[in-house]
């Protein structure tokens, strides 16, 4: 099977976390900004397709090189092998963007592109009318960033966050791969308690159970890639989501608790619960944030609260800073997590956090407040037996 040079793309600041997925799944990686570099096959990727929490998608490297004028785009373009990919119905629209580069004009780098692609395929197929792109999709982009070309196919479809459970949403919603990547910072390990105090529409449990179970994200959904059949040999995508399922564990119980004030996101998150196939899993409850109490230890909180971003919000939101701290702060045995665009949340919550992690919520700036507990083992006392 042919092996292809790959990216897994990434939002800013879990780059690492798309790498240490990949290199557990047994890749050798190349980290960079916004992507992460590997090399395989149509299995792999159609693994990294199913396994991939934290990433956005999954792209084959066609081809890249420099240029700064067009005549150069041109040439360089028409002579990759594109009939390797794109059979001769293809339908292959040309995505851009340039950054800090001579071709900055991004709709006539497109442009330039597409005509390279049918200028190839028109000769290779022996084609004097316009190709018919009444086939397959072969979504195809142009990325220039300081004059450096790279172009890309992407194999996924609709970003890897959409998992296909999300039935409803509230104002906010943070995705499904940045509620992935939240969790794994958190170091949860299943047989320990998980709280989300605000949960919304119940993404962070629902992703913690997935990852309790080890149940693939992407099982319940099919990827662009599938539609490919002059590449896709028969049965493979078949073939690797029953390996998928046969890694899940299902027996594993799990701990997992989602609050929320409003009973209008609980039900929201029961149905997505439930469209998941983890109604059983996870328990969601209409609870305030300074009603909850627990005498369990060594549990995990992962919470995003609201941000506050508007001035009249503010107050009510440093509120619940402050009330957090409050019934947190004596927890000890417990590790806590909080996602918020607010730099002055250690202010309210009134404990200094003991590391501060930069994520994008989408574009916006926020930071990840990580209180990390005292885990209390239990002690065995050694057993002496006089002889």
């Amino acid at each position: 099977m042919q092996k292809f040079h790959l990216i897994a793309t990434a939002a800013a600041g879990i780059e690492a976390l798309v790498g240490k997925e990949l290199r557990a799944l047994g890749y050798e990686t190349q980290v960079e900004n916004g992507r992460v570099r590997f090399e395989g096959d149509l299995r792999d990727i159609m693994v990294a397709n199913f396994w991939l929490r934290t990433a956005d998608r999954v792209k084959i490297i066609v081809g890249e090189f420099d240029a700064t004028d067009f005549d150069s785009l041109f040439e360089q373009t028409k002579a990759l092998p594109w009939e390797d990919l794109l059979p001769i119905d293809a339908a292959f629209p040309v995505e851009g963007k340039s950054h800090r580069s001579q071709l900055h004009n991004v709709p006539s780098v497109q442009a330039i592109v597409k005509k390279a692609i049918v200028d190839r395929l028109s000769t290779i197929y022996h084609r004097r009318t316009r190709l018919s792109e009444t086939g397959a999709t072969y979504p195809l982009e142009v990325a220039i960033n300081k004059d450096h070309v790279l172009l890309t196919l992407d194999t996924t479809g609709p970003s890897l966050f959409k998992r296909g459970y999300r039935k409803g949403k509230g104002g906010a919603p943070l995705k499904e791969n940045m509620a992935a990547a939240l969790v794994m910072l958190a170091h949860w390990f299943p047989d320990n308690p998980f709280v989300d105090p605000v949960c919304g529409s119940g993404t962070i449990p629902i992703e913690a159970a997935l990852i309790g179970h080890n149940i693939a994200p992407g099982i319940n959904r099919d990827f662009q890639c599938e539609r490919w059949i002059n590449l896709m040999p028969e049965n493979l995508s078949d073939d690797v989501r029953d390996e998928a399922d046969a890694k899940a564990d299902y027996d594993i119980e799990l701990d997992i608790h989602g609050y929320d004030i409003d009973q209008n996101m609980i039900d929201i998150a029961q149905r997505n619960c439930q469209a998941a196939g983890l109604t059983h899993d996870i328990t969601f409850k209409q609870l305030a944030v300074k009603d909850w109490h627990t005498d369990k230890l060594n549990g995990v909180i992962v919470a995003n609260p609201p941000y506050g971003e508007r001035l009249s919000d503010q107050e009510s939101v440093r509120e619940l800073y402050r009330q957090m701290g409050e019934i947190y702060r004596p927890m000890t045995t417990w590790s806590k997590y909080i996602l918020t665009a607010d730099l002055e949340f250690e202010t309210y919550y009134g404990q200094k956090a003991t590391k501060r992690r930069k994520l994008y919520n989408g574009a916006l700036r926020t930071d990840l407040f990580q209180y990390w507990g005292k885990k209390q083992r239990l002690r065995i006392k050694k057993l002496t037996v006089d002889k």
